[in-house]
C-alpha cells in the first residue's frame, strides 16, 4: 500500500474520533469497526501507533526500532519515533527523527503531518534554547508549519499551530498579527471554528478581552466541541474568573463523550483555579480508562498529573499506585516520579 494511501487511513482514525466527539451519533461497535480497518491500512505500524496512543512509549520505541531495522525509509515510523520521543520532552531526539520522516516523505497529507511534527519538536527545542539558538529555531518552525499548512490545507491542526506561533512570535521571526488575522480571514468560510480560536488569541494578545472572549464563544458555535469548551475556560483560568472556568469545564465535560485528551486540560485548569478537585480527579480517571487516549495527552504523564492531585490532598496511598502505574509504561517516568517523590516529601508526607 502507498505511503499516501496509509496516511489517509490514519485521518480516518483522527477524524471518526472527532465525529464521534462532535456529534454523539456514530455508534461505538461502528466506530471500532471503521477503525479496525484503519489499523489494517497501517499495517506494520499499526501496533507501534496504538501503543503511542496509549501512552506506552517504552513499547512503541521498542516496536519503531525493529519496523525501522527492515524498512529504514518508513516515513511513518520516523514520524511515529519522533514523537515517542516528543512525548518524553527529548527534543533532540524528536528532531532527528522528524527530520528523517521529512527527508523520506515531504509530499502529500503525510509530509503535512511530518512537517507539523517537526515544527512542533524544534519549538520544544527553542523554548530552552539561548537568544541565537532560539531564532534560528523560532524561523524553523515557521517553516515547517508553513509548509505544513500549504501541503494539506486541510489540517486543522497545522492551521492551529501556525495561528499560534503567528500571534506568540515577534515580527523578527515571522510572527505577528497581521498574519495571524490574515491566515484566520483565509480559513473562515471552511474552518470556522479555529477561525474564530484564531481571532480571540489575536485579541487577547491585544488586550481585547471582551472580543476575545466573544470570539471564543463564536468557535464554540461552531465547532461544539469539548477542547473548544476547554480554550473559553483557559480563558476565564487566566482572567481570574474561576467560577466562569468551572462552568466551562462541566460544559466541556457533557461534550466529551469519548473521553478524550480535553479531559486532561480541564483538569489541570480545575487545579489551577483551585475548583472541584473531585471533578478533576474523574477527568483524570476516566481519560486513563478511555480507549481514545492519544499522545496528546500520555499516559504516563497522566498518572503523574494525577499523582500530583492526591498528594495535594494527602492521600499518598493512592499517589504511590499512579506513580507505579506511570513507571510501568514509560522508563522517562522515572525522572518525573523521583520529581514527584520530592513535592511529597516537600510536603511532609
Amino acid at each position: 500500500m502507498s505511503v499516501s494511501r496509509k496516511f489517509a487511513f490514519l485521518s480516518l482514525f483522527a477524524s471518526l474520533l472527532a465525529l464521534s466527539i462532535c456529534t454523539h451519533t456514530l455508534a461505538a461497535e461502528q466506530l471500532l469497526a471503521d477503525l479496525s480497518v484503519a489499523d489494517r491500512a497501517l499495517g506494520a505500524d499499526a501496533s507501534a501507533f496504538h501503543a503511542l496512543q496509549e501512552g506506552r512509549v517504552d513499547d512503541a520505541a521498542l516496536q519503531l526500532r525493529a519496523t525501522l531495522a527492515t524498512n529504514p525509509n518508513d516515513a511513518f515510523a520516523h514520524q511515529l519515533f519522533c514523537r515517542v520521543f516528543y512525548a518524553q520532552d527529548m527534543a533532540d531526539d524528536a528532531i532527528r527523527q522528524c527530520e528523517l520522516a521529512v527527508s523520506s516523505a515531504n509530499s502529500g497529507d503525510l509530509g503535512s503531518d511530518n512537517n507539523l511534527w517537526l515544527g512542533r519538536a524544534y519549538g520544544m527545542k527553542a523554548r530552552h534554547a539561548g537568544p541565537l539558538a532560539g531564532f534560528s529555531l523560532a524561523r524553523k518552525v515557521e517553516a515547517c508549519f508553513s509548509r505544513a499548512v500549504q501541503l494539506n490545507p486541510a489540517s486543522v491542526a497545522a492551521i492551529n499551530d501556525l495561528g499560534e506561533y503567528y500571534v506568540e512570535a515577534p515580527f523578527i521571526v515571522g510572527g505577528g498579527s497581521d498574519r495571524a488575522r490574515t491566515l484566520a480571514a483565509g480559513v473562515m468560510s471552511r474552518f470556522p471554528g479555529a477561525a474564530h480560536l484564531l481571532l480571540a488569541r489575536i485579541n487577547l494578545a491585544d488586550n481585547n478581552l471582551a472580543t476575545a472572549e466573544a470570539e471564543f464563544k463564536l468557535s464554540i458555535a461552531a465547532d461544539r466541541t469539548a477542547n473548544s469548551w476547554v480554550d473559553l475556560a483557559q480563558f476565564y483560568q487566566k482572567q481570574s474568573r474561576p467560577d466562569d472556568a468551572l462552568a466551562a469545564i462541566k460544559s466541556a465535560i457533557a461534550a466529551d463523550r469519548a473521553h478524550s485528551s480535553a479531559l486532561v486540560d480541564a483538569a489541570a485548569i480545575l487545579t489551577k483555579v483551585n475548583r472541584a478537585p473531585d471533578l478533576a480527579e474523574r477527568c483524570l480517571r476516566d481519560y486513563i480508562a478511555s480507549r481514545f487516549k492519544s499522545d496528546d495527552a500520555p499516559a504516563f504523564k497522566v498518572h503523574l498529573q494525577l499523582a500530583r492531585l492526591l498528594l495535594a490532598r494527602k492521600d499518598l496511598l493512592n499517589a504511590n499506585r499512579e506513580i507505579a502505574a506511570a513507571a510501568e509504561i514509560a522508563a522517562a517516568a522515572e525522572i518525573a516520579a523521583a520529581y514527584t517523590r520530592n513535592a511529597r516529601s516537600a510536603q511532609g508526607l
